[in-house]
């Protein structure tokens, strides 16, 4: 764990009742930690992004395309300056410019950028040209300090299902925050369905981030609302990381039985990501001391508000060891107002390879943190993008640009003419490679890690049959296997293999295309 600087000093869930539940009788840190990791370990980014995007492109993305916005067609944008990360050059372009504190970017299935605006806009932007089509503007939003339209994310099978969630705050008989389904058709969002509302909220500390888990739930980060006891409270949807399924009933395996909570003891977080090494990742403001950034596991105290950042006061070293408190990998201290946070793990920019990337907010900067090899500490921090402000969103292209949003005009930035803009961050020198496009949208593994079998999934049905064999790390073929035509997933048992790092290929008239496996 890195700490840098320290300087210290009735819920209505659908038709569903929240149960309370007391947090003792938590295991300790040391006893759950193995069981608790399975679950999140097990979760891999690709199924829920990269990999849908082969069908969607014949079905889904035709439709998109005519909706009133031109596909994207290259073009040099203006270039606002460059920095060296390793032996790289990233140069800084200006994507889109006059927008309103754009508070979520999230890479679309259709190779734009989905966005949303705290003011009640949602909109898709051409990642080469910038332009923006907005999709709908929500009535109900109310606005209040930091407070709006906030997170978002898309459902994994969008072909089918175009459905987009998002996160805002709405007044009805006080200030509140709600999660609310909207429908993608003829170019327009519509059709709101509430799948969780009245939760308690204030201007201040909503959280907001959302993301979807390979297993089809949701996760959504909730602020303690400045109601600090809440965040330990298990039956306040306040200071939470709560799983959800997809139609907003709770999922029966959730850590309380009829309890949405997945995660409590947290202040505000407002990054959330799932890494390709299987680890679920947030980033949560701290009050004055730390902001943070967590390792996320079920049924975990994150502290708050009796610890914030490490445990390493003796106050906090008694309250951590008696309450199952899981300790960040990361702290920032003073605190920077980390918000967004991603995983970057693209060949185009090496030096950033099996890193964190956090914009932050105060701090007016980009942070990597570097990982280890199991992603279970981090490095010291390295600031970038030091010149444009406050940075708020950040999201990453299948191609390894990157491209963050400033949040000057939230009343807390000193805005330029041309704010609040979408930067792009890209190695104009890359060249990508057919390897490793192809092994991204081909070939996907679920779980993995595996222990008794793991499923291959292929981005539509074969047309053929498909050979697919499993090799250790010598090369030797301990699995062989196909797909028959018409199917796109297989299940294959490694009940009977070492523990290790096997590779899995499927054997196509384009090539082979391979996918590391860890068996457990």
């Amino acid at each position: 764990m890195v700490n840098i600087g320290k300087q210290r000093k009735p819920v209505v869930l659908g038709q569903v009742t929240i149960a309370p539940a007391s947090t003792a009788g938590n295991a300790p840190p040391t006893s759950s930690m193995s069981r608790n990791n399975s679950l999140i370990r097990q979760a891999f980014y690709h199924f829920s992004n990269l990999l849908t995007m082969k069908i969607l492109s014949t079905l889904f993305l035709a439709s998109l395309l005519v909706t009133g916005t031109a596909a994207a067609q290259a073009q040099t944008l203006p270039v606002l300056g460059t920095f060296p990360v390793g032996a790289t050059t990233v140069t800084v372009s200006a994507l889109s410019t006059g927008l309103v504190v754009p508070w979520e970017l999230v890479w679309g299935p259709d190779n734009f950028i989905w966005m949303t605006e705290r003011g009640g806009r949602i909109s898709r932007v051409n990642p080469s040209t910038g332009a923006v089509t907005p999709l709908i503007t929500l009535a109900d939003v109310a606005t209040s300090s930091e407070g709006g339209l906030l997170g978002m994310v898309l459902h994994p099978e969008f072909s089918t299902s175009p459905y987009v969630y998002v996160v805002y705050n709405y007044n009805d008989n006080g200030y509140k925050e709600k999660l609310v389904r909207l429908t993608y058709a003829n170019g327009t969002l519509g059709s709101p369905l509430v799948l969780l509302g009245n939760i308690p909220a204030v201007s201040t500390h909503s959280g907001s981030r959302l993301l979807i888990l390979p297993d089809g739930t949701l996760l959504m980060t909730t602020g303690d609302a400045q109601d600090r006891p809440a965040a330990q409270d298990r039956a306040s949807l306040n200071g939470k990381i709560l799983r959800l399924n997809l139609d907003g009933t709770i999922p029966p395996d959730n850590p309380v039985a009829g309890n949405p909570s997945y995660t409590f003891g947290h202040r505000n977080p407002q990054g959330l990501v799932l890494a390709s090494n299987g680890r679920l990742y947030s980033s949560e403001h701290g009050q004055d001391a730390e902001d943070e950034v967590n390792i996320i596991e079920p049924n975990r105290n994150y502290g708050w508000p009796t610890v914030e950042g490490l445990c390493d006061l003796a106050s906090e070293q008694a309250y951590c060891s008696a309450n199952n408190v899981r300790e960040p990998i990361f702290a920032w201290a003073p605190t920077v107002g980390v918000a967004a946070l991603t995983y970057y793990d693209h060949p185009a920019i090496p030096g950033w390879r099996n890193s964190l990337l956090a914009a932050t907010l105060r701090g007016n900067k980009l942070t990597q943190i570097p990982l280890n090899a199991a992603g279970t500490a981090a490095s010291e921090g390295v600031f970038t993008l030091t010149s444009f402000g406050r940075l708020r969103a950040i999201c990453v292209s299948p191609q390894g640009r990157v491209y963050v949003s400033t949040s000057n005009r939230d009343g807390r930035g000193g805005p330029a003419t041309t704010d609040d803009r979408i930067l792009v961050l890209e190695n104009l020198a890359y060249v990508p490679t057919p390897t490793v496009t192809a092994r991204q949208e081909v070939l996907g593994l679920w779980p993995n890690p595996a222990r008794s079998s793991v499923t291959l999934r292929l981005p539509s049905p074969a047309t053929a049959s498909l050979p697919t064999e499993l090799r250790d790390a010598l090369g030797r073929l301990v699995l062989a296997s196909r797909f028959v035509a018409g199917q796109s997933s297989l299940e294959v048992s490694v009940a009977g293999l070492r523990p290790g790092i096997y590779s899995a290929q499927v054997l196509t008239p384009a090539g082979s295309f391979t996918q590391r496996l860890v068996v457990e």
